[in-house]
């Protein structure tokens, strides 16, 4: 997400490269972009600090709502349910007994997972210390798996992707959401502008975002059927640049960029803050953050599965029906 402080919602960051090159397989080895290890380290420090990351929850906990509710639209009980990339535990709050009966919350930090261990909640609650990108579960062994604003972080998201719908069972669904391009596009810029100007030069300072088109496409490629792709943005007001970049920190929403740069200019800094407030600043003095989000939802395929008709199977015109 991001290298400075901040004080707001959840936000990627710009792109690195870097090949990782296994020598006990062969197979490609996975675009490296994001430094994992130094990602677990940024969460587990925001998590230790309990009450601030507490006040900048909030958007996780809205799009972890939206995401729940696209969990209750599916008419059916289920057993178990894997919340991959849980963090502290934002679905866990939208959930009851009468959508499934446990929870497994899967994180790679161990301090964020167990920051609300002490909390009741309606559905008991399984906490396990586990990677995205190395998922621990049998095949065919879930019915479902949800993830909301972890898999961002993920660097090989189709081997995710394929790794989840080998878990699930026959008939089995992932609901995910992720940030989407125009995330933070009003920061991005800002520092774009700010860096070019004092520094003659750009570095990346917001993680590379994938596209909806993308998200369809990743889901078919794993072996996902029945794909549901749909957007939303949630826009937030800060007083300045510099809340919206303290709560990200508050987050452990930092720059985790494999190329990243150790730390921004002051006066860079400031100038961004100014250029923001010019170029996005709303009449009140605020200004805006937009945070659009890609919601997923894939099936895996089964006898049950629905099939489309043959072309040319239709026995009406479609000019009758219309």
């Amino acid at each position: 997400m991001f290298s400075l402080t901040a004080r707001f919602r959840a936000v990627p960051r710009l792109a690195a490269h870097a090949l990782r090159h296994s020598s006990t397989s062969s197979a490609p080895a996975a675009f490296q972009v994001f430094d994992r290890h130094a990602k677990k380290l940024q969460k587990d420090r925001a998590a230790s600090d309990k009450e601030r990351s507490r006040t900048v929850d909030y958007l996780k906990d809205e799009v972890a709502a939206r995401v729940a509710d696209r969990l209750l639209d599916i008419k059916r009980e289920f057993g178990t349910v894997v919340d991959l990339g849980s963090g502290s535990g934002h679905i866990i709050k939208h959930v009851d007994s009468d959508m499934m009966q446990k929870l497994i919350m899967c994180d790679t930090s161990e301090t964020t997972l167990y920051r609300d261990a002490d909390i009741d909640y309606d559905v008991p609650v399984e906490r396990l210390v586990a990677d995205e990108e190395y998922l621990p579960f049998e095949e065919n062994s879930l019915e479902a798996v949800v993830s909301s604003l972890s898999l961002n972080w993920v660097n090989d998201l189709p081997g995710t992707l394929i790794q989840i719908r080998k878990a699930l069972q026959d008939d089995g669904v992932f609901i995910g959401a992720m940030f989407g391009g125009d995330t933070l596009f009003e920061l991005r810029t800002s520092l774009q502008l700010a860096e070019t100007e004092r520094e003659s030069g750009m570095s990346p300072r917001v993680s590379p975002m994938t596209d909806s088109s993308d998200i369809s496409r990743l889901l078919s490629r794993a072996g996902f059927t029945l794909t549901t792709v749909d957007i939303d943005e949630i826009v937030v007001n800060y007083p300045s640049a510099f809340e919206l970049m303290d709560d990200l920190h508050a987050m452990g929403e930092t720059n985790a960029v494999l190329t990243r740069r150790p730390f921004l200019k002051r006066d860079t800094l400031m100038a961004a803050a100014s250029i923001y407030q010019e170029l996005h600043g709303d009449e009140d003095g605020t200004v805006p953050a937009t945070f659009q989000i890609i919601y997923m939802i894939g099936w895996k395929p089964s006898e049950a599965t629905p099939q489309p008709k043959k072309r040319g199977s239709a026995t009406k015109s479609l000019k009758e029906v219309l």
